[in-house]
């Protein structure tokens, strides 16, 4: 694997509202504030992206537009294909693959699971829980993708 050092967050949402319609589901109170307290973390840590890519569905959509009040992308925050519940992780691992600059994927589970072990193997399942609001932070190296940081707002603290 080639190319400029490159971190990649992935996110799930914070918690949503239960509705009937899965596109339309807003963040709750709660997941606003979780959304916020894991912006805030990041930034804490020092988290830089060039842009915050989300599902297009709301809860996901929300919690991007949070991130993003925190950590200002540049290029900003957008909707993008391949981060929905469902789709295949080789969508984004191939996205990924090809990315010159940090990116935060913001999405759902079970998908951001799936990609978080093809990046990095077993110790995705072994380390990541996915709560709402978790960010995962990864690092591209020469010899692939490593987990560097975990942050949970319900922990308040990041690993």
């Amino acid at each position: 694997m080639t190319g400029p050092s490159v971190t990649c967050y992935l996110v799930r949402h914070g918690t949503a509202a239960p509705g009937a319609d899965d596109r339309a589901r807003p963040l709750t109170p709660a997941g606003r504030s979780e959304a916020l307290a894991t912006a805030r973390a990041l930034a804490t840590h020092g988290a830089a992206v060039a842009e915050i890519r989300h599902s297009g569905l709301a809860r996901a959509r929300e919690t991007a537009e949070l991130l993003g009040e925190i950590l200002a992308p540049r290029h900003g925050v957008v909707a993008a294909t391949g981060l929905g519940p469902e789709d295949d992780p080789d969508v984004a691992l191939a996205e990924l693959g090809l990315a010159g600059e940090s990116l935060m994927l913001v999405g759902h589970l079970p998908h951001l699971a799936r990609l978080a072990v093809a990046l990095v193997g077993d110790v995705a399942g072994d380390r990541i829980a996915f709560a709402p609001a978790t960010a995962v932070g990864l690092r591209r190296r020469p010899d692939g993708w490593a987990l560097e940081l975990i942050v949970s707002p319900r922990a308040g603290a990041a690993s």
